[in-house]
């Protein structure tokens, strides 16, 4: 397993990030903005995460790599700065090959992320739990990993974590997948993200499959999204299963849609919100989430 590293609020957010998961599971529950990413910090989450199909919906368009990384890294960088936590950041296919990877890795390491993760998908990429997707080859992905961790050395010295995800296991089988992990790992990732997986033995096989690296075993990354090909698995259990992260990553968009949709519907039909009242977020609850008392001063925290 990566050497351990002491915690400390000045070091470098994948610094951080590291010694959490040294020190057991953690989870990183999903931010689409600022104000998400205040409630994950106040609800006491120790990090966060940035899905692109979360970005990507929340702008109006699918998650298929329509966005730009601009938009990317300002998201990236509200959620980060807003929390103040460590932030794993969702990179798509790295928005083109090794010189954009590069370029990537050097935005989301100044917008004050942990570390990112990449994919080894074909542009358009697709959702991960959808079928009919394609890969480049292992030797495409082993060149975008190599440019993705010269890039952490130069811009952070290696404190940015690189994250390899591999949608192998959908399109060529698990044994596939384990033999791209490796090869990732062998390029320069230091944490893994297998995508797509359908039970707790294919989890476990996983992460049992990286530990066998011995001293270059990477950190696990697994994500617990609802409505997909994962079952419901609980935080302790992944961590059971050798996950030293898990990502929910749409999960307070859908809810916040959810109730949304309910409260539009509730509208339109009746012409008041009186009856959602309940279900709000008060004034007075928005302005402790802020930090902010009318009349006086606000102040940016230090620690964001």
């Amino acid at each position: 397993m990566t050497t351990s590293l002491p915690p400390s609020q000045a070091a470098h957010p994948g610094l951080r990030l590291r010694s959490l998961m040294d020190s057991g599971v953690v989870a990183a529950p999903g931010a689409f903005n600022a104000l998400v990413a205040r409630a994950v910090r106040k609800s006491g989450f120790q990090a966060a995460y940035v899905s692109g199909g979360a970005i990507s919906v929340a702008a109006g368009v699918p998650d298929v790599g329509i966005l730009s990384l601009d938009h990317f890294a300002r998201i990236v960088r509200e959620v980060a700065g807003g929390s103040g936590l460590p932030v794993i950041a969702d990179a798509d296919t790295g928005f083109g090959e090794e010189e954009m990877v590069r370029r990537t890795v050097l935005e989301y390491n100044h917008a004050g992320a942990a570390g990112l993760h990449l994919e080894d998908q074909v542009f358009p990429k697709r959702c991960g739990h959808l079928d009919g997707k394609s890969l480049i080859s292992i030797e495409q992905m082993v060149s975008k990993i190599q440019w993705a961790a010269k890039a952490s050395q130069d811009c952070s010295d290696g404190a940015f974590i690189i994250c390899a995800r591999t949608d192998a296991k959908g399109v060529e089988g698990i044994d596939a997948a384990i033999e791209r992990a490796k090869a990732y790992v062998d390029a320069g990732a230091t944490m893994i993200f297998p995508e797509g997986l359908h039970s707790e033995d294919e989890f476990a096989l996983f992460a049992d499959a990286m530990n066998s690296m011995g001293d270059h075993a990477p950190y696990m990354l697994a994500n617990m999204t609802e409505f997909g090909k994962t079952p419901m698995i609980g935080l302790e259990r992944y961590g059971q299963l050798g996950y030293h992260l898990v990502i929910f990553p749409v999960s307070t968009l859908r809810i916040a849609m959810g109730a949304i949709t309910k409260a539009l519907a509730e509208l339109k039909a009746t012409g008041t919100l009186e009856g959602q009242l309940g279900a709000m977020q008060s004034r007075k609850d928005l302005y402790e989430l802020m930090d902010y008392t009318p009349g006086t001063a606000w102040e940016l925290p230090t620690d964001r």
